[in-house]
């Protein structure tokens, strides 16, 4: 089952074009398995790095992938379930002085966010095809319950290539 791009929200097309693969739960598998490799390798000494001035830290991006991804799944949960009630947006900008970022350290987050995607996969694993096509509203906007998951792996993907691009850069 192939995802239209036509059918995705405007603001969440640059994340879902980041992905190359066809399978929602194959993209699922790789973007989280490149997240991994990336924090992996992250020193202890870098998670309260910040780019500039009023950007988040390192650990600050990841409890925000961890908090969209929750947030998305949920969502797919609920459209999946036929569930029509309109879901609101939310504002990343404040949770994430709210993430208890600087309390947890890159390994538990790894840890964490390693936990996370295996439930996010679960979740998807356990819906059907009919499911996976079901819509709802979320931030105004009609979205399926695959788009969501792509949304996820982008979402992800684009966090990544801000780190490499602007955090890990020597």
């Amino acid at each position: 089952m192939l995802l239209n791009l036509d059918t995705i929200p405007a603001s969440y097309k640059k994340y879902v074009k980041l992905i190359e693969e066809t399978d929602v739960l194959q993209a699922l598998r790789i973007s989280g398995h490149r997240a991994q490799e990336l924090v992996h390798t992250l020193k202890p000494e870098a998670a309260d790095h910040r780019y500039a001035a009023g950007k988040w830290s390192v650990r600050e991006v990841l409890c925000h992938v961890i908090d969209a991804e929750r947030i998305f799944a949920y969502r797919a949960l609920r459209f999946a379930r036929h569930d029509q009630t309109p879901l609101a947006s939310f504002d990343e900008n404040s949770y994430a002085p709210h993430a208890n970022a600087q309390g947890r350290t890159l390994k538990q987050l790894a840890n964490e966010m390693t936990h996370l995607r295996q439930s996010t996969l679960d979740l998807f694993e356990g819906f059907s095809p009919d499911m996976l096509l079901r819509k709802g509203v979320a931030s105004q906007a009609e979205i399926s319950v695959m788009a969501l998951g792509f949304v996820i792996a982008g979402h992800e993907t684009h966090h990544l290539l801000v780190l490499k691009d602007r955090y890990l850069k020597p």
